[in-house]
């Protein structure tokens, strides 16, 4: 049952006096759930819990910490169809997208699980003694990653699940021992209620601390900004606009103690296709790009918008095919009429730009919170002049860049913002021949893609999801697979310290077995 109240740690809170309800844009009408806001009495009392559980739970096992993640991911599978229900009831996605990221949830929560319960992850690094070196004796170095504190995680609009309540920034923080407080994202409250739920359920279980976890509503940003100024918060997680994350980031700059923001953000992706490809195949590539560009009505973050490609017959071809195939796939639900709203105004804008000729629009009326996807192109130079037309159009939205060179094509790779992937599309080995424009790309992107389309993103210890800013706040980190753990943690040593006084990674005996740096030497041997 979806009560719309607030998890403070494990007792359900509705002290606020403000409500809303969710919103159902495939039906276009409201859902039946009155949710009510987080108060400021109940945001602080959240943060002080966390703070307290922190002390605890920061020490707790990684094979306890195992147990709890399969856990939530074992009381998320138990929700069965009535969370799919739900979802669907909030995003207007179908009922295969639900289960499908619902596997993808469960499946990061496990991977997590094994990471931290195999150990190795804490980087335990250790430089022994040296008493008679000379001229000056050499102290015991041990030094192993520990957990930052409590983690805000905000929830995405666009995926209620994998990147939300229960998703990537949620599954790192409690995997690296800090305590999670999720604002939930206004779209889909009663998602985020349910999974809540079943974390606080899966921590009752495991005996993990009271405030390991809450959840508080908001569909407003004043919870989400005392959050972030909340002494007790350390770091935040954040998948979202620009807008958005730069605002978060800026806040958190400010405080007395400044905090981290891993912030993923907004994002063109890039694909650059060579001539020889464009040449061989620019039918079967722009039919394949058709489906990339609309998949998921284009409210992916690795969406294709923006198409570069050199003056040719092959590009024309590309242009014009890509024209004829958009238009006969069926426009699908977007998230949220805001969304939606947010999406034709941002359209119009980049069709108001002078030089941006449309391709192909889809003309025929659509049901309400519908997207009509748009494929457009521009000159080079035009492109280079306007930086309007570099940022995103977040929906089924791409502009193809007709560049006059290749010098011309390097120069706009090297002056675009950063961004989450670059793809590149070339035939019979000569991506050896483009060298410089290659490197262009690779200093502007996270993720680099070859001969395919960056939609989908594989949850696995090599992905990099993260890109230079805008893309993500910190470049250095990975949103996506089990490395991004090192967003929520610190570098922490221990000098001449006692062994038995140690954490088990870093005793001589080397308890949990696991793969540590001595004196130089990946080993898992005792000292």
């Amino acid at each position: 049952m979806i009560t719309g109240k607030n998890y403070i740690g494990n007792q359900l809170s509705a002290n606020g006096s403000k409500t809303f309800k969710t919103f159902n844009p495939l039906l276009n009408l409201e859902n039946e759930w009155v949710i009510t806001e987080a108060s400021s009495d109940e945001t602080d009392q959240a943060a002080k819990l966390a703070a307290q559980a922190y002390k605890t739970y920061s020490k707790v096992s990684g094979a306890k910490k195992a147990e709890f993640l399969r856990a939530i991911a074992d009381e998320i599978e138990a929700l069965g169809d009535d969370l799919v229900s739900v979802y669907t009831s909030e995003s207007g996605l179908p009922a295969g997208r639900a289960q499908g990221e619902r596997g993808r949830t469960v499946g990061q929560l496990r991977a997590f699980a094994n990471h931290v319960e195999e150990g190795s992850w804490v980087e335990a690094s250790i430089d022994t003694a040296q008493p008679d070196r000379q001229p000056l004796p050499k102290v015991d170095l041990r030094k192993m990653n520990i957990a930052l504190g409590p983690v805000v995680v905000f929830g995405a609009s666009n995926f209620p699940l994998a990147f939300s309540t229960a998703g990537g920034d949620t599954a790192a923080a409690l995997a690296a021992g800090c305590p999670v407080i999720v604002k939930s994202h206004p779209m889909h409250a009663a998602t985020g209620e349910m999974v809540a739920g079943a974390i606080v359920k899966a921590a009752e279980k495991t005996g993990m601390p009271n405030g390991v976890f809450s959840n508080l509503n908001s569909s407003g940003i004043e919870v989400g900004q005392q959050l972030v100024q909340h002494p007790n918060v350390k770091a935040v997680g954040f998948t979202g606009s620009i807008r958005g994350g730069r605002a978060l980031y800026d806040l958190a700059a400010k405080r007395e103690e400044p905090i981290p923001v891993f912030a993923e953000m907004g994002s063109v992706n890039p694909v650059v296709i060579l001539p020889e490809a464009l040449n061989n195949r620019a039918g079967d590539l722009a039919k394949t790009y058709a489906g990339s560009i609309t998949l998921g009505t284009g409210q992916f973050c690795t969406n294709p918008g923006l198409i570069l490609g050199l003056k040719s017959e092959g590009l024309s071809e590309f242009v014009n095919t890509l024209a004829e195939e958009i238009v006969k796939i069926e426009p699908s639900c977007m998230l949220h009429p805001n969304i939606a709203g947010a999406y034709e105004t941002n359209k119009a804008n980049a069709l108001a730009q002078s030089g941006v000729t449309v391709l192909a629009d889809y003309e025929t009326e659509v049901k309400p919170n519908h997207a009509r996807q748009v494929v457009t192109t521009v000159e080079g130079n035009t492109f280079l002049s306007n930086p309007t037309l570099h940022h995103e159009v977040f929906g089924p939205f791409s502009l193809v860049v007709q560049c006059e060179d290749e010098a011309q094509l390097e120069t706009i790779i090297s002056n675009l913002e950063g961004q989450l992937t670059g793809t590149v599309i070339s035939d019979n080995d000569e991506l050896a021949n483009h060298a410089n424009v290659i490197n262009a790309l690779q200093d502007r992107v996270g993720r680099i893609i070859f001969n395919g389309v960056p939609t989908g993103v594989e949850v696995c210890p090599s992905m990099l999801h993260g890109g230079p800013y805008p893309a993500s706040t910190d470049s250095r980190f990975t949103a996506v697979g089990v490395d991004s753990i090192k967003r929520f943690v610190r570098p922490f040593s221990f000098q001449s310290w006692p062994d038995q006084l140690l954490p088990d990674e870093l005793k001589n005996a080397n308890p949990l077995e696991i793969l540590r740096n001595i004196n130089g030497e990946q080993t898992k041997n005792k000292i």
